[in-house]
């Protein structure tokens, strides 16, 4: 096993089992400070299977070498919770301003950039090296996005942690790109359980550093609580922006679970188009049709064409439940529509010459849900026709949305299905891995 690993060299490697199976890759290193200035490493955060993060202790760790970590086979397969004295120290570490006392050089403040862990002769790990790049020029490396460019600006140094002051503190706000960075080849659904793990000041410094669209897609796949704390925490204009970007049916869930005054105050500085069906949506029970209808699926008149119809589908923004068909209706095309007329469902699209008109081949055996429709009869439909999708209408027979199936999900799950997810089976064996 190596005597020195930097930090920044060991993220990313893939870590095996002794019969050379993979078990997952290096995601953060795990320290604990004491009165020893070095840091002791206590292990690191590996991401395993169905990018579930799980704490690896050093003590299983066999050997760090040649671009690969290994272990005795043993892994806990519960989900990683990080303690209130564990340190990490990509996340919480890197990007951190320090100051530097040198005795052979002038004093100086700087970020750090990288840390070395190395093994003592009780075959302990300790962080023991800190490499800092200057803050003459940090200010302008903070703002690139890519390690090369940081690199290119300012002097770096490599020094003893015991000439480096700053490290035992509350994390900074600007380490939040760097732990972006960290996992930006994530999935939202798993930056959302990432970003969930974090403390709530953490939670708010990258909430901060995400754009509005992205925060909204994160925002999502978060449980209610860690919503409301985000949106709470952010200026209440940028609010108005998140909510905007959201999926209405998925904003309007979360403007009611704001106080009302504070919900108000949010609508009435969204851009009216934006808040008119939010409002619509709240007026709604939560648990008919119409609180679980989006207001936003693929809507066409019945002259358009089928290719017509393929294009609106194709389009990536479209959640694949509502790409799944399209609503034909009597002008205006927006919601509430003219008369309701029926669905199309994609795969009869690709069956169909391209130049057909829609309404040609419209399904209208499917009977449309009714705004005040119960969830026991929306779940019973979308189950009876083996739908992912429904049409919403009122009274008049006006498309007003559709439910899809994933929003149906939402309300019969447990409402803490989002945080136990995970650990609903962390028994379970990986292969080659006894848990």
């Amino acid at each position: 096993m190596s005597t020195r690993v930097f930090v920044a060299r060991l993220v990313g490697l893939t870590v095996f089992d002794p019969l050379g199976d993979r078990v997952g890759r290096v995601r953060d290193v795990v320290v604990v400070f004491g009165k020893n200035p070095s840091p002791r490493v206590i292990g690191l955060v590996v991401e395993v299977v169905q990018r579930r993060r799980v704490f690896l202790p050093l003590t299983r760790v066999t050997s760090i070498d040649a671009g690969k970590v290994i272990t005795t086979g043993l892994v806990n397969m519960r989900r990683f919770e990080q303690r209130h004295n564990e340190t990490l120290v990509c996340a919480e570490l890197f990007d951190r301003q320090v100051t530097v006392r040198d005795p052979e050089a002038e004093e100086f403040v700087g970020t750090v950039e990288d840390m070395s862990m190395e093994q003592n002769q009780r075959r302990d790990w300790n962080i023991t090296k800190v490499f800092v790049r200057e803050s003459g020029s940090a200010s302008s490396a903070s703002r690139a996005m890519n390690r090369l460019a940081r690199r290119r600006a300012g002097k770096t140094s490599l020094h003893d942690i015991r000439d480096v002051f700053g490290l035992h503190r509350e994390h900074q706000e600007q380490s939040a790109e760097r732990l972006l960075e960290a996992y930006d080849d994530l999935r939202v659904e798993d930056l959302a359980e990432v970003i969930h793990d974090l403390t709530p000041k953490r939670r708010a410094e990258v909430a901060a550093a995400l754009d509005d669209g992205k925060l909204a897609d994160v925002l999502e796949e978060l449980p209610e609580d860690d919503q409301v704390e985000i949106i709470a925490a952010l200026g209440t204009d940028r609010a108005a922006d998140v909510l905007e970007a959201m999926e209405p049916d998925d904003a309007a869930d979360l403007l009611g679970d704001l106080p009302p005054e504070t919900a108000e105050d949010l609508l009435k500085r969204m851009e009216p188009e934006d808040a008119a069906p939010l409002r619509r949506l709240l007026s709604y029970d939560e648990n008919t049709a119409g609180g679980l209808m989006t207001t936003e699926p693929a809507i066409l008149g019945p002259e358009a064409t089928i290719a017509e119809a393929l294009a609106v589908v194709r389009r990536e923004e479209l959640d694949p439940a509502l790409a799944s068909a399209v609503f034909i209706a009597r002008p205006p095309l927006e919601v509430p529509t003219g008369r309701f007329l029926g669905m199309v469902h994609t795969q009869r699209l690709l069956r169909e010459p391209p130049h057909t008109p829609v309404g040609n081949v419209v399904d209208s055996t499917i009977d449309p849900l009714n705004v005040e429709a119960p969830l026991g009869e929306v779940t019973r439909t979308l189950a009876q026709y083996n739908l992912v999708s429904l049409p919403v209408v009122d009274d008049n027979g006006r498309l007003l949305g559709a439910v899809t199936v994933d929003d149906v999900l939402d309300h019969i799950l447990p409402e803490d299905w989002r945080e136990e997810r995970h650990d609903l089976h962390h028994d379970r064996k990986l292969p080659g891995v006894d848990a």
